[in-house]
């Protein structure tokens, strides 16, 4: 008997990328055969960065990849021109490749698992009568806000096209993060026009979800109990995690040194912050040197992850004389291995953007945290780590917008300094290293969903 095909549909960034492939891997595993589609402009990235690594078989994943409307040169970080293209291009070329697997290959797609946010794909399926799963790649909070907008704009907290009507703090629920109106998260992505296309997609996402059979996260109850009690239809399948299944991770847009590795084998246990701002995160000249010099001044080993892309001054990020400074006390890589660093012994605490994906790590290797959030969900996700799950500290700016170099020290000591961080972190990672192990609750809802789908 042949294996149920599948195909697996993120939304085209690096954050959505990866957890869905994590999840493809698990299907993997269970028998199902997948087909992982990524935009062109995407796939290139993953392969040039897979080009030094052992590629995947072709009996696990198959990455294929299909336009998303722009050229090669335009802007993908243009969010409202890229989702424009997405809705004029990408369905009608699903529905080649899915037709082409047919002709060519004698074989049907048995399930389509897109991104919540490729609602697009969820119409695809259910015009060619095939099984349609959303898959969410952050918080349930997140999730549930989205379900929440209808009633935020009938109590008059934001208007049609998402905007606050005035300043305040919401609660979506008891136990949930408190969230301030000015954090809410199409309003921290680009400028107005950007965050009214994405409250726009919010909208017909929240219509083209009522179309799923099923709708996953990559979370878990204990995590969230609030978030899934308020929106029991989201079902938590995470932490979805390469070490959980002792696997390799894939669907890097950056090719990983794994050097970094070495380096942090040499090092004291927990004693080395490590510092990574996914893969969006863009910082000026002074904010960049104020980290550089915060890190010079703590006086204790860091790995810092620094993207080639990541400061406005490419030729001459450092303060003069900053590398011979500080030596081996701290290494500087382009793109890390980032579960593998955040599992080793010698980490002391993670310096996070709080990207739901390294919440996650963070959260499963019992790492505290040190809060950095630049856009979209991250301030939700700090608000999480900070006030809710109390295993890490928020920094504060200046009156000039800058986290200064003090600050960034103090806020070090204090987490290094405070037991009780690193003991609440350990008891998160028992938490969620139990759910997906036999027995806990993401592992049986995730047997059940296997069970549908080979129904």
């Amino acid at each position: 008997m042949s294996k149920p095909h599948i195909i697996a549909i993120p939304y085209p960034a690096q954050g959505h990328v990866i957890p869905l492939m994590e999840l493809s891997q698990c299907l993997v595993n269970h028998g199902f055969k997948v087909t992982f589609v990524n935009t062109d402009f995407n796939h290139k990235r993953v392969m040039n960065a897979l080009a030094d690594e052992t590629p995947l078989r072709d009996d696990q994943i198959r990455l294929v990849s299909i336009p998303d409307g722009l050229e090669p040169w335009e802007d993908r970080n243009e969010l409202g021109q890229l989702c424009e293209a997405i809705f004029r291009v990408m369905p009608g070329k699903l529905e080649e490749l899915i037709e082409k697997i047919k002709e060519e290959e004698g074989d049907k797609v048995t399930c389509i698992i897109a991104d919540e946010s490729n609602g697009w794909a969820l119409q695809v399926a259910e015009k060619m009568q095939i099984k349609k799963v959303a898959f969410w790649p952050a918080s349930a909070a997140l999730l549930a806000l989205e379900f929440c907008i209808p009633k935020l704009i009938h109590q008059g907290i934001i208007d049609d096209d998402g905007t606050p009507l005035k300043s305040q703090m919401i609660d979506l629920a008891q136990n949930m993060p408190t969230m301030k109106t000015e954090d809410l998260t199409w309003l921290c992505i680009g400028d107005i026009t950007t965050q009214k296309i994405v409250f726009q997609v919010m909208l017909s996402s929240n219509k083209t979800v009522k179309l799923a059979d099923w709708v996953v996260c990559n979370s878990a109850f204990d995590l969230e109990p609030a978030a899934f009690t308020l929106a029991p239809e989201i079902l938590p399948i995470g932490p979805l995690l390469a070490s959980s299944r002792l696997g390799h991770s894939a669907g890097s847009f950056w090719a990983e040194d794994s050097t970094c590795l070495e380096w942090l084998d040499q090092q004291p246990p927990s004693s080395v912050i490590y510092v990574a701002f996914g893969s969006f995160t863009v910082f000026d000249q002074t904010q960049f040197q104020e980290l550089a010099l915060a890190l010079e001044l703590s006086n204790r080993p860091f790995l810092w992850v620094v993207r080639p892309d990541i400061n406005d001054n490419t030729c001459h990020p450092y303060p003069d004389g900053y590398q011979d400074r500080v030596g081996s006390k701290g290494l500087m890589v382009g793109w890390a291995p980032q579960q593998k660093v955040l599992a080793h012994p010698s980490i002391a605490c993670f310096l996070s953007h709080c990207g739901w994906n390294s919440t996650l790590e963070g959260l499963s290797n019992g790492v505290p945290f040190l809060c950095w959030p630049y856009f979209a969900d991250q301030f939700l996700n700090e608000s999480y780590i900070c006030d809710v799950w109390k295993v890490g500290l928020k920094f504060d700016k200046n009156e000039s917008g800058i986290i200064p170099r003090g600050e960034i020290k103090n806020k070090v000591e204090q987490l290094l300094g405070n037991e009780n961080f690193r003991a609440k972190a350990s008891k998160l990672k028992e938490m969620a290293m139990t759910t997906v192990k036999e027995g806990g609750q993401s592992n049986e809802i995730f047997k059940n969903f296997i069970e549908w789908m080979k129904s």
